[in-house]
């Protein structure tokens, strides 16, 4: 004991005279006791190569100019992953492409997806019971496919286990050999084999969940990504595999030959400020528009009958304390026979989706009644310590699901289960249909249907499987902490830079501000508590084609899918940065202002309120609420 008392004096003494000296020559703050050691100061980091600057592509006049002036081989209409996957598989086959976007790319269904890359094991089940060998396939290829996209996006997508609680015995067999026939199907492709948990393990995984008469959980692994991201990087890869691509630049009138053979657009550019009308000469024109499909084929026949027939799914956007960060959740058997989601994505928590017939729009707003539903559902499996709130939502949105209904079918009710190509009468090709998962095969089934229709002659088959997509190539798991030693970054912040845009963090890096921190050093946040970053809107005018707040804030960052408020805390900044970029006027600013706010209503901002830039810039809390 007394050895003990005199070591106790000892220590109280060291750290008394400890104190003295810090006292009396410099101040060391508690955050530089918890913080790393900024890059220029730490002499023992391995080496890091940071790779050359990438070129920008090439300005958006340079590309309108080529639209005037050369004639392509296919020009495509609409830029959602459809879209944007043609084109890619155009040019790397060695053909001339051109793709025209009305808007931007990913603006409607592309970017309002659930963010699954699956075969859809629901499908699989119907298969199952129905003695179904088409719904088989279907879910075959599409686990083939899951395994592509991965390949070439491994910075965007990403192998994401998803649990099905089990609250009666007998579940546990059905479900066991479901999943098992999952990881089956997907054969050597398979990401993970799944596994049963039972109830200890279960909990411990996943707390959240109802813990009355749980008795386990099956696991098994599908993909996730970001599809916005994803979509641009596609638009990016087949512009430097020499593809000529225009967002803005909205579609008015089909060309026809003397024979009345389609050979052509007009488009008119629809970028603020502009008014320019272009002409563009091609073999042949591919509709690839989504939900709008219709409209381009009554621009060739206007009396076509339709083959769309639109549904809308409805997601809500929970905080992150809602499910694990590694961890989803699926209710294959909610009040009504649909499917519920419950994910982790980019720090929140994804919610949905509701399925039901709609009408088409660009922006649709998801009502509360759908909202309600999601919420409700949620209520069944979340435990009685987490009470599912209406307060908690931070977005919601609603996307549109083109199902299409094949022209040629005898039963013209009944609705294609995957994609459809279909020629009309004077060669305007339509694909319709399908999902994120198999965009890369329906561009595929598109560009040989191009060829054998337009008698192209391709220099080579197609390349899309190994083609690895902008951002690729040097990403690598570890890169952010690399990024997080060298540039003086918060984790958080390098962890997201460097998982939507791999090896191109470096040049993103390279237009942040100084922080004028010690640590962190770079990266000055948009928005509180979101990890996005000044020079993030930078990069995505100079390199990533972004025209509007609302391309940016919406889909090169996700802000506004992610937390509708938070995206309205960021429009000063990111406004005037682009104004910088751009050369804005102060009244093209307040335009932005004002399509922007109305844009986040369909994201879920209350419209019962005149929001002002003045209030947001002010930092009110109490308008934000």
């Amino acid at each position: 004991m007394a050895f003990l008392r005199s070591s106790s004096r000892l220590l109280k003494r060291s750290l008394v005279a400890g104190s003295a000296v810090a006292a009396g020559t410099f101040l060391v703050s508690t955050t530089d006791i918890l913080t790393p050691v900024h890059a220029a100061t730490a002499k023992d980091l391995p080496p890091l190569t940071v790779p050359a600057p990438h070129a920008p592509p090439p300005t958006r006049e340079s590309m309108i100019k080529r639209l005037q002036s050369e004639e392509f081989d296919i020009v495509i209409i609409g830029g959602g992953a459809t879209g944007a996957g043609a084109a890619l598989d155009a040019a790397t086959r060695g053909l001339k492409v051109a793709l025209v976007e009305r808007d931007d790319f990913a603006c409607g269904t592309s970017s309002r997806s659930t963010k699954l890359v699956h075969g859809g094991v629901r499908y699989l089940e119907k298969a199952f019971w129905n003695l179904d060998y088409g719904q088989y396939k279907l879910v075959k290829e599409a686990l083939a496919e899951r395994s592509n996209f991965i390949k070439i996006a491994p910075h965007l997508s990403f192998a994401l286990p998803i649990m099905i609680p089990v609250y009666t015995w007998w579940q546990i067999p059905y479900f066991y050999v479901g999943t098992k026939m999952y990881d089956l199907v997907a054969g050597s492709q398979n990401l993970a084999p799944s596994y049963f948990m039972f109830r200890k393990t279960t909990l411990e995984t996943f707390p959240q969940l109802k813990h009355d008469n749980l008795k386990g959980a099956l696991v098994y692994y599908d993909g996730s990504h970001n599809d916005s991201r994803m979509n641009t990087a596609l638009a990016l890869t087949a512009i430097e595999k020499g593809a000529v691509v225009v967002n803005h630049m909205e579609v008015t009138e089909l060309t026809k030959d003397s024979n009345g053979r389609v050979n052509g657009i007009v488009a008119k550019d629809t970028d603020l400020g502009h008014s320019e009308t272009v002409t563009v000469k091609a073999k042949g024109v591919v509709n690839a528009t989504g939900p709008f499909s219709d409209a381009i084929r009554k621009l060739d026949a206007p009396m076509t009958s339709d083959i769309v027939a639109p549904s809308s799914g409805v997601h809500v956007v929970l905080p992150n304390f809602y499910c694990p960060k590694n961890m989803g959740l699926i209710d294959p058997q909610t009040s009504d026979g649909r499917v519920i989601f419950l994910l982790p994505w980019q720090g929140n928590v994804l919610a949905g989706t509701t399925d039901a017939p709609t009408t088409v729009s660009k922006d649709p707003i998801p009502t509360e009644e759908e909202i309600g539903w999601i919420l409700n559902e949620l209520k069944n499996y979340m435990s009685a310590d987490l009470p599912v709130r209406r307060e908690d939502v931070l977005a919601a949105w609603c996307g549109i699901r083109p199902l299409v209904r094949d022209p040629r079918a005898k039963n013209t009710e009944s609705l294609v289960r995957n994609h459809l190509i279909t020629v009309s009468d004077s060669g305007l090709l339509t694909v319709a249909g399908g999902k994120w998962t198999t965009y890369r095969e329906m561009a595929e089934d598109t560009i040989n249907e191009c060829i054998q229709v337009f008698d192209l002659k391709p220099t080579s088959p197609c390349q899309t499987k190994h083609v690895p997509l902008v951002g690729a190539a040097g990403y690598r798991p570890l890169l952010y902490m690399q990024l997080a030693q060298h540039y003086g970054l918060e984790t958080e912040i390098a962890q997201h830079l460097a998982s939507n845009y791999g090896d191109r963090a470096f040049d993103v890096l390279a237009l942040c501000s100084e922080t004028g921190h010690r640590w962190p050093a770079k990266g000055v946040r948009l928005a509180n508590y979101y990890p996005f970053v000044d020079g993030e809107v930078r990069y995505a005018v100079r390199n990533e084609l972004a025209r509007t707040v609302e391309d940016v804030v919406s889909r090169r960052m996700r802000l506004a899918f992610l937390n509708s408020k938070a995206a309205l805390e960021s429009l000063p900044v990111v406004i005037d940065i682009m104004a910088e970029e751009l050369k804005w006027s102060e009244e093209r600013k307040q335009e932005e202002w004002d399509s922007s706010v109305k844009y986040l209503f369909s994201m879920g901002l209350p419209s019962d309120k005149v929001w002002t830039r003045a209030e947001i810039e002010a930092g009110d809390l109490k308008v934000l609420g």
